[in-house]
């Protein structure tokens, strides 16, 4: 893949909480690929559509291929996220190009099976900057059991002609999760609150 400089996979599992052992153990995971910005240098670049066609479906693939192997398959992937950092030089719209099309969502999606759109993160930091990547589950975007982040940091990336693009993933919902979703809830009004306060 053109510009590729390094791929980091970040995995860990949560076994117990607040020293509880966890029913099933969760792991978490992110695959982040350093590459080259194609635009950097060049001024405003009006049309970023030719940069994204052969860049973003190829990352796509690498990253979410990544996370099936982190989490022993892609029916192991329960939820999703994404995300990109842009180096000094870079514009956010840089990164969101390689994230937010269907070059790169698409790929993530179908070979993890999965249907909701796609939580995702993205901004403009100097090399070494940890980024938290939300994740939600994958098929039913609304189930909070699964609201949860993946904190990748690659410590010389973004260099400033640079981008780290992200796709993490989770084998399951948050650790010891408790707190229903919006099948369980109750109707809540703001005028409700507002007169019990």
């Amino acid at each position: 893949m053109s510009g590729l400089r390094k791929v980091v996979t970040l995995v860990d599992e949560v076994l117990t909480e607040v020293g509880r052992p966890v029913a099933t153990p969760v792991r978490r995971a992110a695959a982040a690929a350093v590459v080259r910005n194609p635009w950097a240098g060049r001024g405003f670049v009006a049309d970023l559509q030719p940069e994204v066609e052969s860049l973003a479906p190829g990352l796509g693939h690498l990253l979410t291929g990544r996370l099936i192997d982190a989490l022993g398959g892609a029916d192991r992937v329960e939820s999703f996220g994404k995300a990109a950092v842009v180096g000094l030089d870079g514009e956010i719209e840089h990164g969101g190009a390689l994230i937010h099309t269907p070059y790169f969502g698409n790929v993530l999606r179908e070979l993890t099976g999965g249907t909701s759109i796609i939580v995702f993160s993205d901004d403009r930091l100097a090399a070494g900057e940890p980024l938290t990547v939300p994740v939600w589950h994958k098929s039913a975007a609304a189930t909070r059991s699964h609201y949860q982040t993946v904190q990748i940091r690659v410590p010389d990336a973004p260099r400033p002609d640079e981008i780290v693009v992200v796709a993490a993933a989770a084998s399951g919902p948050r650790p010891n999760a408790r707190i229903g979703d919006r099948r369980s809830d109750p109707e809540v009004r703001l005028a409700d609150l507002e007169t019990t306060r």
